[in-house]
Protein backbone atom coordinates (compact mmCIF):
# COMPACT_ATOMS: atom_id res chain seq x y z
CA UNK A 1 0.00 0.00 0.00
CA UNK A 2 1.30 3.31 -0.69
CA UNK A 3 2.37 5.41 2.01
CA UNK A 4 0.41 8.84 2.29
CA UNK A 5 2.41 11.89 4.44
CA UNK A 6 -0.14 13.92 5.93
CA UNK A 7 0.73 17.53 6.67
CA UNK A 8 -1.76 19.42 9.00
CA UNK A 9 -1.35 23.03 9.51
CA UNK A 10 -2.91 25.54 12.45
CA UNK A 11 -2.92 28.88 13.42
CA UNK A 12 -3.70 27.54 16.90
CA UNK A 13 -3.69 24.31 19.01
CA UNK A 14 -4.87 22.17 15.96
CA UNK A 15 -7.19 20.29 17.89
CA UNK A 16 -10.16 20.72 15.73
CA UNK A 17 -7.95 19.90 12.50
CA UNK A 18 -6.43 16.81 13.87
CA UNK A 19 -10.06 15.37 15.07
CA UNK A 20 -11.22 15.82 11.42
CA UNK A 21 -8.51 14.47 9.97
CA UNK A 22 -8.64 11.26 12.81
CA UNK A 23 -12.43 11.26 11.58
CA UNK A 24 -11.55 10.99 7.57
CA UNK A 25 -9.14 8.33 8.27
CA UNK A 26 -11.54 6.33 10.00
CA UNK A 27 -13.51 5.63 7.23
CA UNK A 28 -9.87 3.79 5.34
CA UNK A 29 -8.57 0.40 6.36
CA UNK A 30 -5.21 -0.13 7.35
CA UNK A 31 -4.35 3.06 5.22
CA UNK A 32 -0.32 4.29 5.71
CA UNK A 33 -0.66 7.74 6.60
CA UNK A 34 2.09 9.01 8.39
CA UNK A 35 0.93 12.41 9.99
CA UNK A 36 3.31 15.79 10.73
CA UNK A 37 1.62 17.84 12.72
CA UNK A 38 2.43 21.94 12.96
CA UNK A 39 0.19 23.62 15.18
CA UNK A 40 0.84 27.80 16.08
CA UNK A 41 1.44 28.72 12.39
CA UNK A 42 1.28 32.61 12.75
CA UNK A 43 3.62 33.62 10.54
CA UNK A 44 5.61 33.50 7.06
CA UNK A 45 8.73 32.39 8.55
CA UNK A 46 7.25 29.59 10.54
CA UNK A 47 5.71 28.66 7.57
CA UNK A 48 8.38 28.97 4.96
CA UNK A 49 10.43 26.25 7.55
CA UNK A 50 7.94 23.82 7.70
CA UNK A 51 7.09 24.08 4.04
CA UNK A 52 10.78 22.52 3.88
CA UNK A 53 9.80 19.95 5.48
CA UNK A 54 7.02 19.19 3.46
CA UNK A 55 8.83 19.53 0.34
CA UNK A 56 11.14 16.83 1.87
CA UNK A 57 8.12 14.31 2.60
CA UNK A 58 5.68 15.66 0.12
CA UNK A 59 1.84 14.30 0.37
CA UNK A 60 -1.70 15.64 1.40
CA UNK A 61 -1.93 19.05 2.85
CA UNK A 62 -4.29 19.69 5.50
CA UNK A 63 -4.90 23.23 7.13
CA UNK A 64 -7.08 26.15 9.17
CA UNK A 65 -5.56 29.30 9.02
CA UNK A 66 -7.25 32.34 8.62
CA UNK A 67 -4.75 34.61 8.36
CA UNK A 68 -5.50 35.58 4.38
CA UNK A 69 -1.58 36.25 3.54
CA UNK A 70 -0.49 32.85 5.33
CA UNK A 71 -2.95 30.65 3.62
CA UNK A 72 -2.06 32.47 0.28
CA UNK A 73 1.52 31.67 0.95
CA UNK A 74 0.90 28.11 1.67
CA UNK A 75 -1.50 27.45 -1.02
CA UNK A 76 1.42 29.12 -3.59
CA UNK A 77 4.13 27.40 -1.92
CA UNK A 78 1.80 23.84 -2.25
CA UNK A 79 0.75 24.40 -5.98
CA UNK A 80 4.91 24.84 -7.16
CA UNK A 81 5.47 21.58 -5.21
CA UNK A 82 2.45 20.31 -7.01
CA UNK A 83 0.99 19.15 -3.76
CA UNK A 84 -2.75 19.48 -3.09
CA UNK A 85 -3.96 21.57 -0.01
CA UNK A 86 -7.64 21.46 1.35
CA UNK A 87 -8.66 24.03 3.72
CA UNK A 88 -10.54 21.85 6.27
CA UNK A 89 -13.10 24.23 7.21
CA UNK A 90 -13.58 26.63 4.61
CA UNK A 91 -16.96 24.94 3.52
CA UNK A 92 -18.87 24.86 6.75
CA UNK A 93 -17.70 28.71 7.36
CA UNK A 94 -18.97 29.88 4.09
CA UNK A 95 -22.22 28.06 4.57
CA UNK A 96 -22.84 30.04 7.90
CA UNK A 97 -21.62 33.17 6.40
CA UNK A 98 -24.51 32.84 4.00
CA UNK A 99 -26.94 31.68 6.31
CA UNK A 100 -26.01 34.45 9.10
CA UNK A 101 -25.47 37.59 6.72
CA UNK A 102 -21.85 38.15 8.32
CA UNK A 103 -18.47 37.68 7.54
CA UNK A 104 -16.43 35.40 9.74
CA UNK A 105 -14.40 37.30 12.54
CA UNK A 106 -10.92 35.36 11.15
CA UNK A 107 -8.86 35.25 14.25
CA UNK A 108 -6.54 32.31 15.29
CA UNK A 109 -7.71 30.56 18.13
CA UNK A 110 -11.00 31.83 18.70
CA UNK A 111 -12.57 29.04 19.67
CA UNK A 112 -10.48 28.80 23.03
CA UNK A 113 -11.42 32.02 24.39
CA UNK A 114 -11.43 32.14 28.04
CA UNK A 115 -14.95 33.03 28.08
CA UNK A 116 -17.68 31.63 30.21
CA UNK A 117 -17.82 28.22 28.57
CA UNK A 118 -14.47 27.98 29.05
CA UNK A 119 -14.36 28.34 32.76
CA UNK A 120 -17.73 26.08 32.98
CA UNK A 121 -15.43 23.14 31.40
CA UNK A 122 -12.90 24.05 33.94
CA UNK A 123 -15.31 23.36 36.81
CA UNK A 124 -16.90 20.81 34.99
CA UNK A 125 -13.68 19.02 34.85
CA UNK A 126 -12.73 19.65 38.55
CA UNK A 127 -15.87 18.74 39.45
CA UNK A 128 -15.74 15.39 37.44
CA UNK A 129 -12.32 14.74 39.19
CA UNK A 130 -13.60 15.11 42.39
CA UNK A 131 -16.59 12.95 42.08
CA UNK A 132 -14.57 9.73 40.24
CA UNK A 133 -15.78 5.82 41.75
CA UNK A 134 -18.27 7.04 44.05
CA UNK A 135 -16.07 9.64 45.81
CA UNK A 136 -18.46 12.61 47.10
CA UNK A 137 -21.30 10.99 47.00
CA UNK A 138 -22.84 14.08 49.19
CA UNK A 139 -22.48 16.68 46.17
CA UNK A 140 -24.30 14.27 43.70
CA UNK A 141 -27.18 16.32 43.53
CA UNK A 142 -25.00 19.49 41.80
CA UNK A 143 -24.25 16.95 39.00
CA UNK A 144 -25.45 17.06 35.42
CA UNK A 145 -25.40 13.57 35.23
CA UNK A 146 -24.55 10.47 36.90
CA UNK A 147 -23.15 7.14 35.70
CA UNK A 148 -23.83 3.55 37.44
CA UNK A 149 -22.59 0.29 36.56
CA UNK A 150 -20.10 -2.58 37.67
CA UNK A 151 -16.31 -2.12 37.97
CA UNK A 152 -14.28 -1.75 34.19
CA UNK A 153 -17.92 -0.97 32.65
CA UNK A 154 -16.15 2.40 31.05
CA UNK A 155 -17.32 4.54 34.11
CA UNK A 156 -14.47 6.60 34.89
CA UNK A 157 -13.68 7.23 30.91
CA UNK A 158 -17.18 8.24 29.96
CA UNK A 159 -17.32 10.80 32.96
CA UNK A 160 -13.76 12.56 32.05
CA UNK A 161 -15.23 12.58 28.11
CA UNK A 162 -17.65 14.01 28.64
CA UNK A 163 -16.39 16.93 32.22
CA UNK A 164 -14.15 17.86 28.62
CA UNK A 165 -17.74 18.53 27.12
CA UNK A 166 -18.84 20.70 29.52
CA UNK A 167 -20.77 18.31 31.69
CA UNK A 168 -20.63 17.88 35.83
CA UNK A 169 -20.60 13.65 36.08
CA UNK A 170 -20.26 11.60 39.21
CA UNK A 171 -20.05 8.29 38.57
CA UNK A 172 -20.77 4.88 40.81
CA UNK A 173 -19.35 1.81 40.96
CA UNK A 174 -22.13 -0.86 41.47
CA UNK A 175 -21.07 -3.57 44.17
CA UNK A 176 -23.43 -6.49 45.05
CA UNK A 177 -21.75 -6.87 48.78
CA UNK A 178 -22.01 -3.05 48.61
CA UNK A 179 -25.23 -1.15 48.33
CA UNK A 180 -24.72 2.63 47.00
CA UNK A 181 -25.54 5.47 49.09
CA UNK A 182 -29.62 6.39 49.31
CA UNK A 183 -29.36 9.62 48.01
CA UNK A 184 -28.50 7.60 44.21
CA UNK A 185 -32.25 6.99 44.68
CA UNK A 186 -33.53 10.28 45.33
CA UNK A 187 -31.45 12.29 42.83
CA UNK A 188 -33.44 14.64 40.77
CA UNK A 189 -31.44 16.82 39.13
CA UNK A 190 -28.90 15.02 37.60
CA UNK A 191 -29.31 12.42 34.93
CA UNK A 192 -28.76 9.02 36.21
CA UNK A 193 -27.85 6.87 33.22
CA UNK A 194 -27.22 2.63 33.77
CA UNK A 195 -23.94 1.52 31.90
CA UNK A 196 -23.83 -2.12 31.51
CA UNK A 197 -22.16 -4.45 29.21
CA UNK A 198 -21.86 -8.54 28.63
CA UNK A 199 -20.65 -10.82 31.03
CA UNK A 200 -18.48 -12.44 28.49
CA UNK A 201 -16.86 -8.80 27.60
CA UNK A 202 -16.61 -7.99 30.79
CA UNK A 203 -14.53 -10.68 32.03
CA UNK A 204 -12.18 -9.85 28.92
CA UNK A 205 -11.75 -6.64 30.11
CA UNK A 206 -11.24 -7.74 33.67
CA UNK A 207 -8.42 -10.26 32.81
CA UNK A 208 -6.26 -7.56 30.77
CA UNK A 209 -6.70 -5.06 33.62
CA UNK A 210 -5.74 -7.97 36.19
CA UNK A 211 -2.83 -9.05 33.73
CA UNK A 212 -1.43 -5.06 33.63
CA UNK A 213 -0.89 -5.21 37.25
CA UNK A 214 1.03 -8.12 37.49
CA UNK A 215 -2.00 -9.95 39.37
CA UNK A 216 -3.42 -13.24 39.80
CA UNK A 217 -5.76 -14.07 36.83
CA UNK A 218 -8.42 -16.36 38.40
CA UNK A 219 -10.55 -14.56 41.24
CA UNK A 220 -13.71 -13.87 41.86
CA UNK A 221 -13.19 -11.08 39.87
CA UNK A 222 -13.45 -12.79 36.76
CA UNK A 223 -15.38 -15.96 37.76
CA UNK A 224 -18.32 -16.26 35.03
CA UNK A 225 -20.94 -16.97 37.78
CA UNK A 226 -19.65 -14.10 40.24
CA UNK A 227 -19.53 -11.48 37.03
CA UNK A 228 -22.84 -12.60 35.40
CA UNK A 229 -24.98 -12.26 39.33
CA UNK A 230 -22.81 -8.58 38.92
CA UNK A 231 -24.98 -7.51 35.46
CA UNK A 232 -27.54 -9.06 36.62
CA UNK A 233 -27.74 -7.16 39.59
CA UNK A 234 -26.97 -4.09 38.26
CA UNK A 235 -29.70 -4.38 35.58
CA UNK A 236 -32.23 -5.18 37.74
CA UNK A 237 -31.27 -1.68 39.79
CA UNK A 238 -31.51 -0.18 36.82
CA UNK A 239 -34.90 -1.55 35.65
CA UNK A 240 -36.48 -1.09 39.03
CA UNK A 241 -35.16 2.56 39.18
CA UNK A 242 -36.67 3.56 35.42
CA UNK A 243 -32.91 4.95 34.40
CA UNK A 244 -31.86 4.84 31.11
CA UNK A 245 -29.03 2.13 30.08
CA UNK A 246 -26.82 2.07 27.27
CA UNK A 247 -24.90 -1.20 26.61
CA UNK A 248 -21.12 -0.24 26.46
CA UNK A 249 -20.01 -4.41 24.96
CA UNK A 250 -19.18 -2.86 21.84
CA UNK A 251 -19.19 1.00 22.33
CA UNK A 252 -16.27 3.05 21.78
CA UNK A 253 -15.69 5.66 25.29
CA UNK A 254 -16.95 8.58 21.86
CA UNK A 255 -20.13 6.53 21.31
CA UNK A 256 -21.16 5.65 25.03
CA UNK A 257 -20.24 9.51 25.80
CA UNK A 258 -22.67 10.58 22.41
CA UNK A 259 -25.68 8.51 23.71
CA UNK A 260 -25.47 9.55 26.80
CA UNK A 261 -25.41 13.26 25.72
CA UNK A 262 -28.35 12.81 23.78
CA UNK A 263 -30.13 11.38 26.91
CA UNK A 264 -29.44 14.34 28.89
CA UNK A 265 -30.71 17.25 25.71
CA UNK A 266 -33.96 14.92 25.47
CA UNK A 267 -34.43 14.88 29.39
CA UNK A 268 -33.68 19.27 29.12
CA UNK A 269 -36.13 19.12 26.14
CA UNK A 270 -38.84 17.35 28.02
CA UNK A 271 -37.72 19.24 30.98
CA UNK A 272 -38.30 16.63 33.39
CA UNK A 273 -36.42 15.68 36.61
CA UNK A 274 -35.78 11.64 37.48
CA UNK A 275 -38.48 10.10 38.16
CA UNK A 276 -39.38 10.47 42.29
CA UNK A 277 -39.92 7.76 44.05
CA UNK A 278 -37.02 5.68 42.78
CA UNK A 279 -36.38 2.78 44.93
CA UNK A 280 -32.90 0.33 45.86
CA UNK A 281 -32.74 -2.92 45.49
Amino acid sequence: MKRLHLHLLSDSTGETLEMIAKAALAQFDDADVVRHFWPMVRSMQHLDRIMGEIANNPGLVLYTLVNTDTRDRLEQRCAALGLPSVAALDTVTDALEQQLGQEAKGRPGRQHIMDEAYFRRVDAIQFTIAHDDGVGWENWEEADIVLAGVSRSSKTPTSIYLANRGYKVANIPIVVESPPPAMLFSLRRPLVVGLTTSPERLIQVRRNRLLSLNQAPETAYVDTEHVTREVQYARRMFADNGWPVIDVSRRSIEETAAAVINLYNERRAAGGDTTPGAKPI
